[in-house]
């Protein structure tokens, strides 16, 4: 198993349960495959760089996770489609195998 890092930006105008269920329904997609969550950090509501949509802020989550490499393409389809998911950015840490 590979180690994997996660980092989902989500769109602040969402309330707590919206955000909460779009982390919850991540951790389900990396555990229904065999993969296992090693760390998950909340950053809680941060700035951004550069304005998106006219959204000049996002949560922030990132999650650190060990996972076969099969299934990485499906956790990539299925971030894709998710509803008040901004951006995420999926990367292989080499460092932690």
């Amino acid at each position: 198993m590979k180690a994997y890092e996660l980092l989902l930006m989500v769109d602040p105008t969402l309330d707590e349960t919206a955000y909460t269920a779009i982390v919850d329904k991540t951790h389900a997609l990396i555990t229904a495959e065999g993969g296992t969550i090693d760390e998950t950090d909340d950053g809680g509501k941060c700035p951004l760089a550069y304005e998106i949509d006219h959204i000049a802020e996002a949560y922030y989550t990132r999650i650190d996770f060990h996972h076969d490499p099969f299934a990485i393409a499906e956790i990539d389809r299925v971030l894709r489609i998710t509803d008040g998911l901004m951006r995420f950015m999926l990367v292989c840490r080499y460092d932690k195998e």
